[in-house]
């Protein structure tokens, strides 16, 4: 799967972009080590910002050292706006910007050609073609990695086997149906809660804190045990299938900002048989993905997909604190 690839306009971002990332020590040198290959998928989402926190994710990954990235899109996009123009491929694709979701026959990527596949779909991305399904859950049955990033547990309420990669998910039809919510109570006690609803909401958007339950763990290992995220949406209520999921980190879903007041899920990892799978609901737009703990734990989480292992170890020394969030300005 590992490969290289040609690059785009704005993949030649300089390491300032991360303001200093290399030698705040956010991304480590990597010597002698081959890059492992990294797919994109995008095209429709109800986050706005989609377009730009692509080339987000993209340039971390790549100033990583780390990884070498492709991006691929569905022809018919939803909610990309003017920043499809800012942000476009230069592939060829003549894309066509539409003002409701609609399925693309031609969207079948090479799954197999990558160590691992990152989602930035949306709620009410259009379903894909089946044979694309079918390719899909080959890649990931059989060893391939899969990076959930947000609104990506909002797609495919419909498509069993796309719910049991993310292990918990939220809108788009889910429900009691779907699987339990699963939470930790007030006591710190796992729960796996069957009671009727809707899955997923959240609050205003407001800073919030993590907390590491799994510090053993290659993704978290060695990371502050608490430490405070910027701006972002809170998902809560999450309900899905939950199977060979663990639960790395949550937050706390304060009943001040319209919360459920239990400790939600923040950091997922879920093994779909051969397959690893990390899932982040944070990174709501540009700003919450701005944050380092997000930027550490996306680099963290992509690597032990695709691999089963972390050598990303490193801790920047701006890693945010307990009670302060800390940001990289991202230039595009």
């Amino acid at each position: 799967m590992q490969r290289l690839v040609f690059a785009t306009v704005w993949q030649f971002i300089q390491t300032s972009a991360l303001g200093g990332a290399v030698t705040m020590g956010l991304i480590s040198p990597l010597v002698a080590q081959e890059k492992l290959s990294v797919l994109i998928i995008d095209g429709q989402n109800n986050h706005v910002m989609w377009p730009k926190t692509t080339a987000m994710m993209k340039s971390y990954l790549e100033q990583s050292g780390r990884f070498q990235v492709d991006v691929q899109r569905t022809r018919f996009t939803w909610k990309g706006g003017k920043l499809l123009g800012q942000y476009a491929l230069l592939d060829g694709v003549d894309y066509e910007e539409l003002a409701e979701p609609k399925s693309d026959p031609s969207f079948q990527p090479k799954f197999e050609k990558y160590d691992v596949v990152l989602s930035n779909f949306g709620w009410k991305a259009a379903p894909w073609p089946k044979e694309t399904q079918e390719a899909f859950e080959s890649y990931v049955r059989h060893g391939g990695g899969l990076v959930v990033v947000h609104a990506a547990d909002n797609s495919f309420g419909s498509w069993p086997e796309f719910n049991e990669m993310i292990g918990l998910g939220g809108w788009d039809g889910r429900n009691e149906s779907s699987g339990p919510y699963v939470y930790l109570d007030k006591s710190e006690e796992l729960v796996r809660d069957e009671s009727p609803g809707r899955g997923g909401s959240h609050g205003p958007q407001h800073e919030f804190q993590i907390v590491i339950r799994d510090a053993e763990h290659p993704i978290t290992k060695g990371l502050p045990r608490a430490w405070m995220h910027v701006k972002d949406e809170l998902y809560q209520q999450l309900r899905g299938p939950a199977n060979n999921m663990t639960i790395l980190a949550t937050a706390f879903a304060d009943p001040r900002y319209k919360g459920t007041g239990r400790h939600e899920p923040m950091l997922m990892t879920v093994t779909y048989e051969q397959g690893r799978i990390f899932h982040t609901p944070m990174g709501h737009d540009d700003g919450a993905m701005s944050c380092v703990g997000f930027i550490t734990t996306l680099l963290r989480g992509t690597e032990w997909a695709a691999t089963g292992a972390v050598t990303l170890t490193d801790v920047p020394a701006d890693f945010p604190k307990p009670d302060q969030p800390s940001r990289r300005d991202f230039k595009d």
